[in-house]
């Protein structure tokens, strides 16, 4: 595994494919596959439908200098994949923490994509963590398994708001201490 830097923020590097900054250019695959009900449906900011400009914003947000997380597409084109299998991101928070958020393109489903994903970015450990979170909807046991296989523990209950449900959904919260 590898670290190329982009805009402050680091390119990782692994066999299957490459975590790269988002660019212009995926705002087409992102409105696709975040348009999708099913991937709306398992976070807490996509809406459900994706109103016009959202990908735009979305790109805009991961490109802005004072972003307070850093974007990563799951592009497999080195490999002859896909440009865009999904995203992963890594929100800053305070005391020397981050979350990890991510989601996979449906066609790249129980591929081991997200395993992968989050296993490297993990182990690059781009902001220099001592500790990083996560939390799943309770009803997406997929995305808890790729949690605790990539080292996190589960710490408790909670429930977040859901953009695409309009609804507050039961969640598990994950960590993962790092130093």
């Amino acid at each position: 595994m590898g670290l190329d830097t982009a805009m402050n923020q680091p390119s990782v590097q692994t066999e299957r494919f490459d975590l790269r900054p988002l660019r212009r250019s995926d705002m087409g695959l992102l409105a696709h596959y975040a348009g999708d009900e099913r991937v709306a449906r398992m976070t807490t900011s996509i809406p459900h439908p994706l109103p016009p400009g959202a990908s735009e914003a979305f790109v805009d947000r991961a490109l802005a200098p004072d972003r307070v997380e850093d974007i990563w597409a799951m592009d497999g084109t080195k490999v002859g994949g896909s440009e865009l299998m999904g995203v992963i991101a890594l929100k800053r928070m305070d005391r020397n923490q981050s979350e990890v958020g991510f989601w996979v393109a449906p066609p790249h489903w129980n591929t081991g994509l997200a395993s992968e994903a989050v296993r490297a970015l993990v182990e690059a450990n781009p902001m220099g963590n001592a500790t990083m979170f996560a939390s799943v909807f309770q009803d997406n046991p997929a995305s808890a398994r790729v949690l605790v296989n990539c080292g996190f523990e589960y710490i408790g209950d909670a429930e977040s708001f859901s953009v695409a449900r309009h609804a507050k959904v039961p969640t598990w919260t994950y960590l993962n201490k790092l130093a």
